[in-house]
C-alpha cells in the first residue's frame, strides 16, 4: 500500500472492500442529481443545495440517498412536495425530509402557513424596528 501521511487521511483500496461496500465509491453528486432530476426538478435543485451545504462529501452522499430513497417509500409527488417545504425553510438535511413526511406537512401547500397577524396596539411591526 501507498502511504500517505497527512492527518486523517484514508487510503482505501477497492479491491479490499466487501462487494456490497464498493458501489458507494460509484457515488458522485452528478448521479445524485441525475435521479433526483427524473423525479422532479424541484427536488433535483433541493439535492444540489444538500450536496452544497455539506461539509464533508460522504455525509452529502449518505443524506441525499437517504432523500431520494423516499420516493420508494412515501412517493414522488409528496417527496416534490417535502423538498419545496425544506426549500422554503431554507434547510437542507435529510431530517427535515423526514419530519416533514411525518408530519405530512408535504400534504398543505406552502401557502397556508402564513399566519396573518391582527392589529393590536401592543403589536409592533418591522417598520417599528428600522
Amino acid at each position: 500500500h501507498a502511504r500517505v501521511r497527512q492527518k486523517n487521511h484514508y487510503t482505501p483500496q477497492q479491491n479490499h472492500r466487501a462487494p456490497q461496500h464498493r458501489y458507494v465509491s460509484e457515488w458522485t453528486p452528478e448521479n445524485f442529481i441525475q435521479q433526483a432530476e427524473e423525479i422532479h426538478s424541484d427536488v433535483a435543485h433541493y439535492i444540489s443545495k444538500v450536496l452544497e451545504h455539506k461539509g464533508y462529501p460522504e455525509q452529502a452522499h449518505k443524506s441525499c440517498s437517504g432523500i431520494l430513497n423516499f420516493a420508494r417509500r412515501v412517493g414522488t409527488v409528496r417527496l416534490r412536495n417535502a423538498c419545496r417545504w425544506a426549500n422554503n425553510l431554507g434547510q437542507y438535511n435529510y431530517r427535515i425530509i423526514e419530519e416533514i413526511l411525518q408530519k405530512q406537512l408535504d400534504q398543505l401547500s406552502v401557502e397556508e402557513q402564513t399566519i396573518d397577524i391582527p392589529e393590536h396596539g401592543n403589536i409592533r411591526g418591522k417598520e417599528y424596528y428600522q
